[in-house]
C-alpha cells in the first residue's frame, strides 16, 4: 500500500503527497463583498509553503445568498475571481495543489461568524441578513425558516455552481470540490429528514441525489474532461431517518459515473444536538466504507492529528488521502514535521528554511 507520502494522481494532475488541508471557513471577507483579502493569501499561503500536497480554499458561494456568513468568501463574480488569482498562484509555486470548495448554504446562511459578534443563528434583515432557501420550508434549529425553491429555480443553482467552477478555473484553482455536507443545501436536498418535497427533487433516492448529480454533471462539463472534481459529504447525520452511509456510498457511486473523481467523507451538520461519539479518527470508518461499498477513492478527515495516525490511515487501505483542519491550523508546517518523524525524506522544504530542517 502507498504511504502518506507517496505521490497520487487524480485525473491529469499529480500531488505530491497525501496529506491534504481541509476547507476551513475564515469569516474574513470582512468588507462583506466576498472578496478574499490577504489574510487568505497568508492562511491558506502558509500551508504550501509546509508541505501539503493540496490546499483548498474555504467553503466558497457560488451566490450571495449561498455564503454562511455575511463575512464569507464568494466566487460569484469577476472582482471575487481576480483577488483569489494570486492566492491560487501563490499555493503552486510553492509546490501545492490550489483547490477551492464550492458551495451554496442554503436554510443555513445568513448567519451570524463564529467570532466578532457574540450573538448566534440568523442575521437581521436590517443588519445586512437575508432570506434564506432550501429543499423545504424546514428550518435548521435557532435559524429563521427558508423559502422552498421552486422547481424552476434549480436550474439556475446547477448554473450558479458550473459559472463558479469556470471563474475558479480561471483564477488558477487546479481542483474542485462541491459541498454537499455539514447540513449545506446539496446535503440538505440528500437529507429526508430536510427534503419533503413530492416532486422530482424529492422522496427516492435518485430523487433527492437529483439536484448534486445535475451539479456534478454541469460542472465536469463546464471545466472539461482533465481537472479533478471532489465531493464533500456528511456521511451520517447521526439521527433516526437520515442520511446514512449506505446511501452515501450508493451516491458517491452515481456522482463518480457523473464525473466526480473523489469523495472527501466527513458526517453532521444537518440536525443540531445529535450525539456523536467524538474521538481521534472517528470519521474515518465512514471513509473506509463508502471507499469499499462504492469502490471510489476517498479522503478521511476527523480528528486526525499526527503524521503516523495519517499514514496508518493510508498504509491500512482505509482511504485514498487524509484532509486536515486543526492540527494544520496549530502547525502549518505538519507535513515537514510529520515526515521527519516518520523518517522520509523530501525534497520540498523550502530553500529559506533549510536552517530548520532536522538533522
Amino acid at each position: 500500500m502507498p504511504g502518506l507520502f507517496d505521490p497520487i494522481t487524480v485525473r491529469s494532475t499529480t500531488l505530491r503527497n497525501r496529506l491534504w488541508v481541509a476547507p476551513m471557513c475564515q469569516y474574513s471577507a470582512l468588507a462583506r463583498d466576498g472578496v478574499p483579502t490577504d489574510w487568505h493569501l497568508v492562511h491558506l499561503g502558509s500551508f504550501a509553503r509546509g508541505g501539503a500536497g493540496l490546499v483548498i480554499a474555504e467553503a466558497t458561494a457560488v451566490v450571495p445568498e449561498g455564503r454562511i456568513s455575511p463575512e464569507d468568501t464568494g466566487i460569484w463574480n469577476d472582482e471575487q475571481a481576480e483577488a483569489w488569482r494570486r492566492i491560487a498562484a501563490f499555493i503552486r509555486a510553492e509546490g501545492a495543489v490550489p483547490g477551492i470548495q464550492l458551495a451554496h448554504a442554503g436554510r443555513k446562511a445568513s448567519t451570524f461568524s463564529p467570532w466578532g459578534d457574540e450573538r448566534h443563528g440568523s442575521v437581521p434583515l436590517e443588519e445586512g441578513g437575508w432570506p434564506t432557501v432550501a429543499p423545504s420550508a424546514i428550518a435548521f434549529e435557532g435559524y429563521a425558516e427558508p423559502r422552498a425553491l421552486d422547481a424552476e429555480e434549480l436550474p439556475l443553482v446547477v448554473a450558479a455552481f458550473a459559472a463558479a467552477a469556470v471563474r475558479a478555473v480561471e483564477a488558477g484553482f487546479a481542483l474542485i470540490e462541491l459541498h454537499a455536507a455539514h447540513g449545506y443545501l446539496l446535503h440538505q436536498f440528500l437529507s429526508p429528514l430536510a427534503n419533503l418535497r413530492t416532486d422530482a427533487f424529492g422522496g427516492p433516492l435518485e430523487n433527492r441525489a437529483r439536484l448534486l448529480l445535475e451539479v456534478v454533471r454541469a460542472v465536469r462539463a463546464a471545466v472539461g474532461p482533465e481537472l479533478p472534481l471532489l465531493v464533500r459529504f456528511s456521511a451520517t447525520d447521526w439521527a433516526e431517518g437520515g442520511w446514512d452511509q449506505d446511501q452515501t456510498a450508493t451516491v458517491a457511486g452515481w456522482a463518480r459515473e457523473a464525473g466526480a473523481d473523489l469523495f472527501d467523507i466527513s458526517t453532521s451538520g444537518l440536525v443540531a444536538g445529535v450525539r456523536i461519539p467524538v474521538g481521534p479518527g472517528y470519521q474515518v470508518p465512514f471513509a473506509e466504507h463508502v471507499r469499499a461499498a462504492a469502490v471510489v477513492p476517498t479522503a478521511a478527515v476527523g480528528l486526525i492529528t499526527t503524521g503516523a495516525q495519517a499514514d496508518a490511515v493510508i498504509r491500512e487501505g482505509r482511504a485514498d488521502a487524509v484532509l486536515i483542519g486543526r492540527e494544520f491550523l496549530r502547525d502549518p508546517h505538519l507535513p515537514l514535521r510529520a515526515a521527519h518523524e516518520l523518517g522520509v525524506e523530501l525534497d520540498y522544504w523550502p530553500p529559506q528554511y533549510l536552517r530548520a530542517r532536522w538533522s
